[in-house]
């Protein structure tokens, strides 16, 4: 691969997970600050990313695979998307922001498959390039919290007071133009199949790979998979939320510690995954999901602040520990046939239906836990998933009989 080319694939991934991430992280807050939403009504509008993940792969199965470039159909919907995101920020009440979010998310979750059609289609050899590639997407997502908070001070408690925390919506809508123009600069790359060749709807869901289930070990991951989803969904839904209104300095900012030890701990996993096998690997990441819920439960702004950026910095752990060491273990027992249905199966499973559950469980959880005077008991609100982990933790630990699986993974 060229410098050029290069340059361009790291720019694109930059861009793309800058904009998830300059306004995903500040969505609660804002919209409990700003439009006074209910918990319900926030977990209705994350749940917008479930949504557009179960209806993600019709719009690359039926469009982006068979009619148009990659390249194309991403500037498209990026500048769309740029769009959409300005009717978010100019919007004044749930009522109105609700549907533009909806349509953005279902046309923005295409995307993050788009990138990667792209990025492939230059490397000679994905295992070797992508990582250098894909490492810019996160370093995006980065700079996107650290501005918000280091920067501008939109989440500081001044800034929320004046309503500031819409302007995410506008920097976002920006960097959504920029990257829909820049799109049409990207290395081309042609649709995959003829659009004359037959689909299934379900090749599209991943349901080819549905045979996976005749092995006991893999239902018992895949349920495992779904389940763990309900209290990653309390994270994305209320930690921004819940550092805000305890008045931790620069939430959004300390909250991106969470996507550095993405980096650091995936360059671990090996390591760990060498030394422990699958089933002790899944069961750290399982662990660090109660242990995580439980430090926010017990921290605070003041001489509890370790206890959140610790929880903070669990994130690695929590999240490549588990999801990504379940792509390789999906991706092994699959075999070569099923490999793409295996993970769009597990990524319909997780991040639509699993995440969509949790969400909205998020949703009412929180609303129980608000108190007449407005503020909200979060520890009530953080033991809950810190149980939830742990016993799905003990049901993994029992049901799952891991050497075999583990052997083949490794």
């Amino acid at each position: 691969m060229n410098g050029s080319i290069r340059a361009k694939l790291s720019a694109m991934m930059f861009l793309e997970f800058f904009i998830w991430g300059a306004w995903f992280v500040t969505l609660g807050t804002f919209l409990g600050a700003n439009l006074h939403a209910t918990g319900v009504q926030i977990g209705s509008a994350f749940s917008t990313q479930s949504w557009g993940a179960i209806i993600a792969p019709f719009i690359i199965g039926l469009i982006a695979d068979r009619y148009f470039n990659a390249e194309r159909i991403l500037g498209v919907l990026h500048l769309v998307g740029a769009v959409l995101m300005y009717m978010c920020y100019k919007s004044g009440a749930f009522g109105g922001f609700y549907p533009c979010l909806l349509v953005y998310m279902i046309l923005y979750m295409p995307t993050l498959a788009l990138v990667n059609s792209v990025s492939f289609n230059q490397m000679k050899s994905s295992e070797k390039e992508f990582g250098s590639i894909r490492v810019w997407g996160t370093i995006g997502w980065i700079v996107a919290g650290l501005l918000i908070s280091y920067l501008f001070h939109w989440d500081s408690t001044e800034g929320l007071a004046a309503g500031m925390l819409k302007n995410t919506f506008l920097m976002t809508a920006i960097a959504s133009l920029v990257l829909g123009l820049f799109s049409f600069a990207l290395p081309k790359t042609p649709p995959r199949f003829n659009r004359h060749e037959k689909v299934s709807v379900g090749s599209m869901l991943g349901l080819d790979a549905l045979k996976l289930f005749k092995d006991r070990n893999y239902v018992v991951f895949f349920i495992a998979s779904v389940l763990i989803c309900i209290p990653l969904a309390f994270y994305y839904q209320n930690a921004n939320p819940f550092l805000a209104a305890i008045h931790l300095a620069n939430p959004t900012g300390k909250m991106t510690f969470g996507q550095m030890s993405e980096v650091l701990f995936m360059l671990l996993l090996p390591v760990f995954f060498a030394r422990f096998g699958l089933k002790k690997t899944l069961l750290i990441a399982m662990g660090a999901w109660a242990v995580r819920y439980l430090l926010f439960a017990h921290g605070n702004a003041g001489d509890g602040a370790w206890m959140l950026i610790a929880g903070i910095a669990l994130h690695g752990v929590c999240y490549d520990f588990f999801f990504v060491t379940g792509q390789i273990y999906t991706d092994t027992q699959a075999g070569e046939r099923y490999k793409s249905a295996a993970q769009g199966l597990i990524t319909l499973a997780t991040y639509g239906a699993g995440m969509a559950v949790g969400f909205f469980v998020a949703g009412i959880v929180t609303d129980k836990a608000t108190l007449p005077d407005g503020t909200t008991d979060w520890q009530h609100v953080w033991m809950i998933p810190a149980i939830f982990a742990a016993a799905v933790l003990v049901l993994f630990a029992i049901f799952f009989r891991g050497k075999r699986a583990a052997k083949a993974a490794v």
